[in-house]
């Protein structure tokens, strides 16, 4: 049996019970009194000496920032800069002990995300719970800028550039702050933003004043076991094992629909620690999994097993935006 995500239905419609919505206001207080304390200089920032880059978003759960994060990577070392990537490994047994994460790092120590990241761009990837550390890491290790991985709430870390990722299907789901609904922090916060990216996935939603439409790219499957891909044209008009375990599963299955591939949905919470029995669904279909869950299936997978990735497409003048003001940034340090 599949392990469902408990995102709660009425963070996106319906009546909120009278609990969340107290402890939404207890919430929202610790957040003003942080916010406050940071801007009295009480609680201490550290500035690096290299640019840093957030990527992150306002609401619980995916948006799309580890394809972003992905792309990001792979544009400004285009653009001959040398990246890094500084993230929490949200989830990685001995989460409190800084790793340096490759492409081998088992993810139960490293997170499936970090490994995903090192995996798809090669770059240094560093976990740690403290976002300023790995950053001075990566910078001792040789990087010229930092990219900083779900860090939009880390405020000890200064930043250079903050890139909001908003999903474009939920947005900001009821509006309220956790747990009466999916914000992390309140909407506004978005405004002081330089760049808001809206995940509109592969389908045509339009992007607002001020944002920027980022497409998410699948075309093909790639075998847990071998390493020649399938396009997923292949799939077409049969029905397969689809498997997420993301912060929105329902954005992965739909994708595969899109395809025209008939989707016997499987979804698990996000960041699931997945074991053999997990896969055990009592047919021979093939199964098709998001790259982040592929991570953790590699050790007990079969030649049944599939993983679909994703890229993400942004207009050039987003990048042609970011870039001119790194640039800028590089010419004054």
């Amino acid at each position: 049996m599949s392990a469902r995500a408990k995102t709660p239905r009425y963070w996106f419609e319906g009546p909120v019970p009278w609990h969340a919505r107290l402890l939404s206001k207890i919430y929202g207080g610790a957040i003003a009194l942080r916010m406050r304390l940071f801007r009295l200089h009480l609680l201490r920032r550290v500035r690096i000496a290299r640019p840093v880059v957030v990527v992150g978003n306002l609401i619980a759960g995916g948006s799309g920032k580890t394809p972003l994060a992905i792309v990001l990577v792979e544009r400004l070392r285009a653009a001959g800069w040398n990246p890094g990537v500084a993230t929490r490994g949200y989830g990685r047994d001995d989460a409190g002990t800084p790793r340096w994460v490759d492409e081998e790092t088992d993810p139960v120590l490293g997170g499936d995300e970090p490994v995903l990241i090192a995996r798809r761009t090669g770059v240094r990837v560093r976990a740690d719970a403290d976002r300023a550390a790995a950053a001075r890491a990566l910078v001792e290790a040789g990087c010229d800028i930092v990219v900083c991985d779900d860090g939009l709430q880390h405020y000890r870390l200064r930043r250079d550039i903050e890139i909001e990722v908003i999903d474009g299907h939920r947005r900001y789901g009821n509006g309220q702050l956790l747990p009466a609904g999916p914000l992390r922090e309140p909407a506004e916060r978005g405004d002081s933003c330089d760049f808001r990216v809206l995940n509109v996935g592969g389908d045509a939603i339009e992007a607002g004043f001020g944002e920027w439409p980022m497409r998410l790219v699948a075309d093909h499957a790639q075998p847990l076991v071998g390493v020649r891909p399938m396009p997923l044209s292949a799939f077409a008009g049969k029905r397969v094992h689809a498997v997420a375990g993301i912060g929105n599963p329902e954005r992965f299955f739909d994708t595969l629909r899109s395809h025209d591939i008939a989707v016997v949905p499987h979804a698990f919470a996000d960041h699931h620690r997945y074991v053999a029995e997990d896969l055990s669904f009592g047919s021979d279909l093939p199964v098709l999994m998001t790259e982040k869950d592929a991570v953790k299936c590699q050790p007990f997978a079969t030649g049944r097993h599939f993983s679909v990735p994703v890229r993400a497409e942004l207009p050039e003048a987003f990048w042609v935006a970011l870039l001119d003001r790194l640039a800028a940034l590089r010419q004054k340090s």
